[in-house]
């Protein structure tokens, strides 16, 4: 089986045991196809200077289960170090990636890591494929990553999507297309899969007849939960019924309390904090209506997950998203528009949704990610294997 060293500084950590999880799963069923070994950057900041939503160590003797991997530490300082990032986290993943020699390096997050597997590829002539996640593509907030980016894409040899909308911007940037395939997420279907709510929601606390608004996700602002919070105000004012659920952690939590004290909701508005892959798949069958009114999305988990669930969605009409959802099972809306969102959800929580039919649109394993993205890694690796061995029959053309 051919070696392949996947770069991404989106996998497990201790503190984050979910962290990169679609990620993961790919990796884990990418090994019936190859040997696989991980190498996972972290950007290390200074400690006055470490960003609110990143932690300053990581435990390097973690290892997430099923897969060989490490963890490499790089200095970074926000900003400030932006312009250099690539290149020194090249410079300190240059000997894990030599020592294991791959037959291919594949890349999740464009950019630094992967201006820097692009960088180390291209110097022990091993090829490369970059893939975007979505807002290492969506949210590029400075000309210099930019230009960073746009250089990762076109040197590597091919470029996956979760999307195709994340594929067309990697054509617009100059890329063709033949070097470029959209595969979307998968889902573990062992976990997320239709069940009767019923009990689920008894299990839950749920009473008789409310009704449950569900999100699920990093809380922070980025992910419209300003708009979710002013939506559910408008609709509990309306229906005594209506809850809300937030499952997750993050810095826009203080202000969430602060809403619910203000607006009076502190018992319409539950948080439970974060949630293993069990409990997440409880909560959406319990829910009556997921939501995930996010301002850039590539190919959310979740959203994947509720539709396995039978859960019914109203999401934002952005990104990836629109090639997940259809009038069977979820209602699309514009983003950052808290009365379009009020609306729909008003809408969403009146219909009679068949969720065993949602359920049923669910077919896609991560299994099935994982062999098409070998399918890729395979052609990548035989066209390199071809030209070098063209090169070394023919040295006038090397």
């Amino acid at each position: 089986m051919p070696l392949i060293a996947v770069v991404t500084p989106l996998f497990p950590i201790r503190e984050e045991p979910y962290r990169g999880n679609a990620i993961y799963q790919t990796v884990v069923h990418l090994q019936r196809h190859a040997d696989i070994e991980v190498i996972c950057p972290v950007a290390v900041y200074p400690p006055l200077l470490v960003p609110r939503y990143r932690y300053y160590r990581v435990d390097h003797s973690y290892r997430p289960a099923g897969v060989r991997t490490v963890y490499v530490e790089y200095p970074a300082i926000p900003v400030l170090s932006r312009a250099v990032n690539g290149a020194v986290c090249a410079h300190r993943i240059a000997p894990y990636l030599e020592r294991l020699n791959p037959d291919l390096i594949l890349n999740y997050w464009l950019y630094p890591e992967g201006y820097s597997s692009v960088r180390v590829a291209r110097r022990l002539g091993k090829p490369v494929i970059v893939a975007s996640r979505g807002s290492d593509l969506r949210r590029i907030r400075d000309s210099i990553t930019r230009r960073f980016v746009r250089l990762t894409l076109n040197r590597a040899d091919f470029v996956l999507t979760v999307s195709q909308e994340l594929r067309t911007r990697v054509i617009q940037m100059g890329v063709p297309p033949h070097r470029t395939r959209s595969i979307p997420n998968g889902c573990r279907h062992t976990v997320f899969h239709y069940a009767e709510p019923a009990p689920v929601r008894k299990q839950l606390g749920i009473g008789p007849g409310e009704k449950i608004i569900l999100f699920v996700g990093w809380l922070t602002p980025g992910k419209g939960l300003p708009e979710l919070l002013l939506a559910f105000r408008e609709l509990a004012a309306e229906d005594p019924r209506v809850r809300l659920v937030c499952v997750g952690e993050g810095n826009y939590l203080s202000k969430i309390h602060e809403f619910m004290q203000s607006a009076s909701l502190e018992n319409r508005i539950l948080l439970p904090g974060r949630c293993h892959s069990e409990q997440v798949a409880a909560w959406m069958t319990a829910a009556d209506v997921f939501c995930l009114p996010s301002h850039s999305e590539g190919c959310p988990n979740v959203v994947v997950e509720s539709v396995a669930c039978g859960c019914p969605v109203v999401a934002t009409q952005i990104g990836g998203i629109p090639e997940l959802i259809s009038e069977q099972c979820g209602i699309l809306v514009p983003p950052q528009n808290p009365s379009l969102l009020a609306a729909a959800l008003r809408t969403a929580l009146s219909a009679s949704w068949d969720r065993r039919s949602i359920a049923n649109l669910s077919a896609r394993s991560w299994q099935t990610v994982a062999d098409e993205t070998f399918e890729v890694c395979q052609t990548v690796i035989e066209q390199a294997q071809s030209r070098s061995f063209h090169q070394s029959s023919c040295p006038e053309l090397s």
